[in-house]
């Protein structure tokens, strides 16, 4: 089987609009959990989230950005925007120039449900111009149409496991020979009305309103819930000695995938971590590694009570006693959760791990939990000097993807 190799990375988070300054933000532990300015939310019950600084709607580096591309002149959907942002940014990383075209695609996303009376209410007025919604697979055809990518196109749509699976499927394709490069991510917002107001109204999110930048506490005895976030993360992978060939910088490799389906409730995970567990031995599996070469795991950690419970019981079936030796660390205490686009920015954080020998902290972080004592990395980023890395996503409904990285 052949080795795939990352060669490029973009980012656009709410620690920091490009790679470089995302993986500054997380050396320092920067909180990117702020008030709600791209809606007016005064009258929700929360109104507060992880927002891409310096680029909502009304802010001149974003004007800018869609003056620079006038393809994105019609688009209003705002995933999109920040998805073509982190594309371009790893293509140009990659220093692939125009020997691309071969390349496919594997994004994920995630699915905005749209209310049946605003439906109702466009055919019965016969609104013209107005958009319900962009296709899930938009940003894939607008980086076909500029980069003329022949390779196959994937939009995943699988919640919160979303862009891990993209990347875990892209992997696959790359190591069997059925590709050679890909482009591989997610991109996400729903800070909109819709998003925050639905999760809002399950129960999900943190109500911090009055301290939201202390809001996300993943492992925390005291979290109450998701803070959402947005932004997106690509990658360009490529077979590893064709990375060798041409010269290219290769950050990390992907040596392992896994993933599985918990099938026990659409809004909980496994209380025992069983799916989550089997998606972690198999990708550990599918690596040709042992646990115990495990040295640092970039958790799901969403500061919910039952996710974060769940993620450390699952941890310790795979790991065994040697899970309170581990690190463990959840960047959504910084960025919040980026639901469809979480797994891959959460990948370029383990990749910066790796890279960088420096374990991204979980902030906020202040008291134990009894069911969840393990080493989570608090308030402060730790030094790592391990090969291999492991990331986990546990989507919204039972879908599991994890990926194991190895350092260069």
């Amino acid at each position: 089987m052949r080795r795939v190799a990352i060669t490029g990375i973009g980012a656009v988070t709410p620690i920091g609009a490009n790679k470089i300054e995302f993986f500054e933000g997380l050396k320092s532990g920067r909180n990117g959990v702020a008030p709600i300015s791209v809606f007016d939310a005064s009258s929700f019950p929360v109104r507060f989230a992880g927002e891409v600084k310096r680029f909502g709607p009304a802010d001149k580096p974003f004007i800018d950005f869609i003056k620079c591309h006038p393809e994105l002149s019609a688009i209003d959907d705002r995933k999109v925007v920040l998805g073509f942002k982190a594309a371009l940014e790893a293509i140009e990383d990659s220093g692939l120039g125009g020997a691309i075209y071969n390349a496919g695609l594997d994004l994920g996303v995630s699915l905005e449900a749209v209310p049946l009376q605003l439906i109702a209410s466009i055919v019965a007025e016969k609104s013209a111009g107005v958009k319900i919604q962009v296709p899930l697979d938009c940003l894939n055809k607008l980086l076909i149409e500029r980069f003329g990518f022949s390779g196959p196109s994937f939009t995943n749509c699988s919640a919160c496991a979303a862009s891990t699976q993209s990347i875990g499927h892209a992997f696959q394709l790359i190591r069997s020979g059925r590709a050679d490069m890909m482009i591989a991510g997610g991109h996400d917002s729903m800070i909109n009305p819709l998003g925050v107001g639905g999760f809002a109204l399950l129960g999900a999110l943190s109500a911090r309103n009055d301290s939201p930048e202390t809001a996300s506490r993943p492992f925390d005895a005291t979290r109450d819930g998701v803070v959402l976030g947005e932004g997106a993360a690509v990658m360009v992978l490529e077979e590893f000695e064709g990375a060798v060939k041409r010269g290219a910088r290769i950050y990390a490799e992907i040596s392992g995938y896994g993933s599985s389906f918990d099938a026990y409730k659409a809004t909980d995970p496994h209380p025992e971590g069983e799916g989550a567990a089997l998606a972690m031995r198999r990708a550990i599996a599918d690596a040709g590694v042992e646990p115990g070469e495990i040295g640092y795991i970039n958790a799901h950690g969403t500061s919910t009570p039952k996710n974060d419970e769940a993620e450390t019981v699952a941890i310790k079936k795979v790991f065994g006693p040697r899970a309170y030796d581990m690190a463990v660390s959840s960047v959504k205490s910084m960025t919040g959760h980026l639901i469809g686009a979480a797994g891959a920015v959460e990948t370029v954080s383990t990749v910066f791990a790796l890279c960088e020998g420096v374990i991204p902290p979980t902030i906020n972080y202040r008291e134990k939990d009894r069911n969840c004592d393990l080493n989570y990395t608090p308030n402060a980023a730790a030094e790592f000097g391990g090969r291999f890395a492991l990331k986990n996503s546990f989507g919204f409904g039972g879908q599991n993807a994890c990926l194991v990285l190895k350092k260069i």
